[in-house]
């Protein structure tokens, strides 16, 4: 059996799970999970293996919550901080004996649904995941864009553009700059904002049923912030994912307070919501080796 007649093996490692999957033919053939044994640097590598090698044969691609530095190859920039520092790929080329390919989770979740997803036939697709964190993929012609600093797509350490009275002051990230996209953006930003208006602890599901003030916010900034991406990237599709792509005013409001700020006089970037949720990190790092025919 040829490489190209292999299944691909994606898996995402995540800061409290680590999932694997199996694609045959762009059909799912294998899933498993685990617990993501948090802070143990070398468990969680024994688990990644494990997993990969319960999917059998194939090539492996996994998703991380980070990125390998150009530099020395080792992981950077991740919030799984027990892998900052190591050398993830070598190590787990070497549990597998097998060629590794290893991407940010928001550029697996970006290239899933630019494969056969929201974005399917789509020459640029902008992936981003507004969760926890707010993070961003970009697809070109159905291969995920690194760069040289191996930071495409990180719109959310970004600074919101042009903030406004009720934008500050500036809220602390935790990169150690202030007012980032994703101290706005995230999960955790919108209940600080709920939270500020009235008072009240909420989720941010409950937040985008009962505060339209807090929820008209969000909607205006997260227009800015894509307005800036469609000027510098001017994406086909944007696709949106995480717990508040949910929101279904998001696909209605953002387009329409966008144009504002985008240099055209007409935009036909389309703004979608993800088709396949939770299984897009996973099933993009498999689709890590899309280059090799199947």
């Amino acid at each position: 059996m040829g490489q190209k007649d292999l299944p691909r093996i994606g898996v995402d490692l995540g800061g409290t799970k680590i999932e694997a999957i199996a694609l045959a033919h762009g059909r799912e053939t294998f899933r498993k999970r685990m617990p993501t044994p948090r802070g143990d640097y070398e468990a969680t590598l024994a688990a990644v293996a494990a997993l990969a090698r319960d999917a059998g044969p194939g090539t492996v691609g996994v998703g991380i919550p980070g990125a390998l530095s150009i530099v020395s190859g080792l992981v950077k920039n991740a919030n799984s901080t027990w892998l900052i520092g190591r050398p993830l790929k070598e190590d787990l080329e070497r549990a597998l004996e097998r060629p590794v390919r290893v991407a940010n989770d928001a550029n697996c979740f970006a290239l899933s649904e630019a494969i056969d997803g929201a974005g399917k036939g789509a020459r640029a697709v902008f992936g981003v995941i507004l969760g926890t964190g707010v993070g961003g993929g970009i697809v070109i012609d159905g291969k995920a864009l690194v760069g040289c600093n191996a930071i495409a797509g990180e719109w959310g350490h970004n600074p919101l553009p042009l903030p406004g009275p009720t934008d500050l002051p500036l809220p602390a990230c935790y990169c150690g700059r202030a007012g980032c996209i994703e101290t706005y953006l995230s999960g955790p930003a919108l209940e600080r904002e709920h939270a500020a208006l009235s008072g009240e602890r909420r989720s941010a599901k409950e937040i985008a049923l009962v505060d339209a003030v807090a929820l008209s916010r969000y909607v205006e900034r997260l227009a800015r912030a894509l307005a800036g991406v469609i000027n510098v990237l001017d994406p086909d599709v944007i696709v949106l994912g995480g717990g508040l792509s949910n929101i279904e005013r998001l696909y209605t409001d953002v387009p329409r307070l966008w144009t504002r700020y985008v240099f055209s006089d007409q935009v036909t970037t389309r703004l979608v919501r993800h088709v396949h949720g939770d299984s897009s990190g996973v099933r993009g790092a498999a689709w890590l080796w899309n280059d090799v025919s199947s």
